[in-house]
């Protein structure tokens, strides 16, 4: 026992030295961490797993420098300051445009849900069917990301929390402002695992429900029971909780993050026919069974709704699709830049 315990610590200090190694002979851009190139099995890792995170394949991941923490408050109002952007929440709706993503003969929606605004939670006051989401998220005139509640609500005293109300149009648009751009599905778990391999969280392999202090996720029973374990009802500031070992903040919880990739709920079966692949981009075409019509991105990671009974999307495997013209007061981004060779 002491002879395999002694083992360990070694592999573990080789480990450690090795990848502080990697990180302190490469630079990082200002507010960014280096993330050395790798491969693992990519997917399921857990019985947990949903039908889209199978099956489980080889991907190799090239060196590239990632965002330290999500994007925050602060640093999207610089953006939105120095290039008058509108972020499609702030946007009255193109009914036009609307139509091409909706079945054909879908009557147009009152004047009033065409205004400008985003979908904002609201727990709800007992147990609910959680197949029905309408039940706790509400269309709020005037939501977005100056106002994550909705027209009351302000972000003056949230300037170091993640900026949230962010379609995925919106995220691209500030990433190629700040000469990023947004990371592909693969480098983003590749990034959440920390250096790590066959874990099941960005924190290791304990419970999510010993874990309220490594995230900021739901601890209680959801939609409408919130014990706040964690300290957080919504957004937490950045760097609140421990970083992984790459030096990652908020891998876990918070929010949704965007990924480069289209949502396809096949890509892993492409993956698998292929072999190893190196790099992956994401699939060609957008692909969601259950919503045909609506073209998605990923959202990886989960966020301070997360809970085990809904979506347990603070597995690093897990895996989530949203529309790329639609925000949430959950959701927001980082960013990750290329290694020039």
């Amino acid at each position: 026992m002491r002879l395999l315990k002694f083992g360990m610590v070694c592999l573990l200090a080789a480990g450690c030295s090795q990848a502080d190694k990697d990180r302190g002979s490469i630079e990082a851009p200002e507010g960014m961490v280096y993330i050395p190139e790798g491969s693992f099995h990519m997917g399921a890792k857990s019985t947990e797993a949903y039908e889209d995170e199978f099956p489980s394949h080889e991907v190799s991941v090239s060196p590239f420098f990632m965002d330290a923490t999500e994007v925050t408050n602060a640093q999207f109002a610089e953006f939105v300051e120095a290039t008058g952007y509108v972020t499609i929440a702030e946007r009255d709706i193109d009914w036009e445009e609307m139509k091409t993503q909706v079945p054909e003969g879908t009557p147009k929606p009152p004047d009033s849900v065409l205004q400008a605004g985003a979908l904002v939670f609201r727990p709800t006051s007992s147990e609910v069917n959680l197949a029905d989401y309408t039940q706790w998220w509400v269309w709020t005139i005037g939501g977005n990301w100056r106002h994550p509640e909705g027209p009351e609500s302000t972000i003056a005293d949230r300037m170091n929390h993640p900026v949230v109300h962010v379609a995925w149009d919106d995220a691209v648009a500030y990433a190629q402002w700040a000469g990023k751009r947004l990371p592909t599905e693969a480098e983003w778990e590749w990034a959440s695992m920390g250096g790590r391999k066959d874990i099941k969280y960005p924190w290791g392999n304990e419970s999510a429900e010993n874990a309220s202090d490594k995230a900021n996720f739901w601890q209680g029973k959801f939609p409408y029971q919130n014990y706040v374990l964690d300290g957080f009802e919504t957004t937490a500031p950045v760097k609140s909780f421990p970083a992984n070992g790459f030096g990652l903040y908020d891998m876990a919880g918070n929010v949704w993050e965007w990924c480069q990739d289209k949502y396809d709920a096949r890509a892993y079966e492409s993956y698998q026919r292929k072999g190893a692949v190196e790099d992956p981009k994401g699939s060609a075409q957008y692909y969601d069974p259950r919503d045909p019509y609506t073209p998605k991105h990923l959202i990886r990671g989960g966020s301070f709704l997360c809970n085990d009974s809904y979506c347990s999307g603070y597995r690093v495997s897990r895996r989530m699709s949203s529309s790329k013209d639609s925000g949430f007061n959950h959701t927001g981004f980082r960013c990750v830049q290329d290694v020039q060779s």
